[in-house]
């Protein structure tokens, strides 16, 4: 951590306020290092580990530097998950709150009309997988004109998954005319050569972890035949007994089978891997985040910059067959200055896959042997009382920020020539409101969505239900979700 404010930097009321209501403390290292780089509008290349609060290093600067007045997107933040790039939007729109910062998510497996409407909204930041990405480039339905900032985040995963070529085609068609930030846990030589190639004199900055591996996890090695793998898993969770723990299995077919093994014994688990619809994962992730279970079995869908501060284990059912897919995995837990744990299972024919890992992390795992029946049987009381308690809900982060927060629903829209400065001029009359209780405005065709700020809602509320916009008396209530 970083002795630095948040203070120390000349940001703006609107976003110091959103991180003291979020909870932002002290900046971690790479906060420290991007944040004052990025204000000044430089280009930047950052090789930080998994875990470093990277997505508030750009995330801040880019809601601080952003034009509130400019209706097409300024930034452009490219992922290489869905569920990173919706990760992504929601943190831009927890920061830029109070300053009315709109942002959207764009990914494939998701309605292509439904973000086309999105986006002929006023926006201000765009988060997205490069392939939907760059649809809507081709389609002309992302406009680009007044595209100033392009964060490139977890460009070595883009490279592992084969998204480069994608990701220079979307680089292609943005204007010269831009900061480009590139965020990596590791630069192998291709991303090295697409900072070369588009980027402007970058600042180069390099946050150093102990090895490839956060210090802050301990690594653990166990040798276990195919057959005896769940026997093996119920032994060692028993005795490690995680309050949170994600499990690891390299298909979706293995994941499946093991989730149906451990919901028969009670645990309390859910499961995600690629096969599933895009909003049951979504689900699964929200709920897991928020502690409504203990165990998340998982493919590697799961491993790429998803942020869960509170995982204490992670377990490699199955060893990852690439190296770098170990440290992603791995990078779960032990997040944000917390100690964690990950516990490998390796079979008697992947030694080379091992051997692999283990140089490329630059130590050797420790191998444990397996808890005896003694072992087992001592901490099997405390494990099923844990398992019969239901978890504590972990309370978002942005629950402070959104407690004072009511969207409004109001049945007109574009169709009705109604504009953002139309609701602003009505609602900052009401005695008692001004402007700066006034969050995002979403105009549609027919319906327009206002945030009120400040805990002023159900004032805005009442009043609005007998106050015309524009001549029009229109229907007003709390928005559904």
């Amino acid at each position: 951590m970083s002795n630095k404010s948040f203070k120390d930097f000349e940001l703006s009321d609107e976003i110091v306020r959103a991180l003291a209501d979020l909870g932002y403390e002290n900046l971690t290292d790479v906060q420290s290092e991007v944040i004052p780089v990025a204000l000044a509008k430089r280009d930047l290349v950052v090789k930080s580990q998994t875990g470093s609060g990277k997505t508030a290093a750009f995330g801040i600067p880019i809601c601080d530097l952003i034009d509130w007045n400019e209706n097409k997107p300024q930034a452009l933040i490219l992922a290489p998950t869905r569920e990173l790039a919706v990760q992504v939007k929601e943190d831009i729109t927890n920061i830029g709150r109070y300053k009315r910062i709109k942002a959207t998510a764009v990914y494939g497996k998701d309605s292509f009309a439904r973000q086309k409407l999105e986006l002929n909204q006023k926006n201000h930041v765009v988060a997205g997988t490069p392939g939907r990405v760059l649809d809507h480039i081709e389609r002309g339905t992302l406009s680009l004109g007044r595209l100033a900032y392009l964060v490139i985040d977890e460009a070595d995963e883009m490279l592992n998954m084969g998204f480069i070529e994608q990701v220079e085609a979307i680089i292609q068609k943005l204007p010269r005319d831009r900061v480009t930030m590139l965020f990596s846990a590791t630069l192998p030589e291709d991303v090295e050569n697409l900072s070369r190639k588009y980027m402007n004199d970058p600042v180069h900055i390099e946050i150093k972890a102990a090895g490839i591996t956060t210090a802050s996890i301990e690594h653990a090695l166990f040798e276990v035949k195919e057959n005896d793998k769940f026997s093996l898993l119920k032994d060692v969770t028993i005795v490690e007994n995680p309050d949170s723990c994600i499990i690891f299995c390299r298909t979706q077919e293995q994941v499946n089978q093991l989730f149906r093994q451990l919901a028969d014994l009670d645990y309390p688990c859910d499961k995600i891997h690629g096969g599933m619809e895009q909003e049951e994962r979504f689900e699964v992730m929200n709920a897991f985040k928020r502690g409504q279970f203990r165990y998340l079995i998982a493919t590697d869908v799961a491993a790429r910059g998803i942020d869960i501060k509170n995982i204490t284990h992670v377990i490699n059912y199955d060893l990852p067959m690439d190296k770098e897919s170990y440290v992603h995995r791995t990078g779960r837990t032990g997040r944000a200055g917390q100690e964690g744990k990950a516990i490998t299972f390796v079979t008697p024919h992947e030694g080379k896959f091992l051997a692999e890992i283990q140089g490329y992390i630059g130590f050797e795992i420790p191998k444990l042997n397996a808890p005896s029946n003694e072992e087992v049987l001592a901490c099997t009381t405390a494990f099923e009382k844990k398992i019969n308690i239901q978890p504590t809900v972990i309370k978002d982060k942005s629950e402070q920020l959104n407690k004072e927060i009511l969207k409004l629903y109001f049945n007109g829209g574009k169709k009705k020539k109604l504009r953002a400065v139309d609701f602003v001029g009505t609602i900052a009359k009401i005695d008692g409101v001004t402007a700066d209780d006034i969050g995002i405005i979403t105009i549609q065709d027919t319906v327009t969505y206002v945030d009120i700020l400040n805990g002023k809602g159900p004032l805005v509320l009442e009043v609005m239900k007998h106050t015309t916009i524009k001549g029009k008396l229109l229907k007003v209530h709390k928005a559904n979700k």
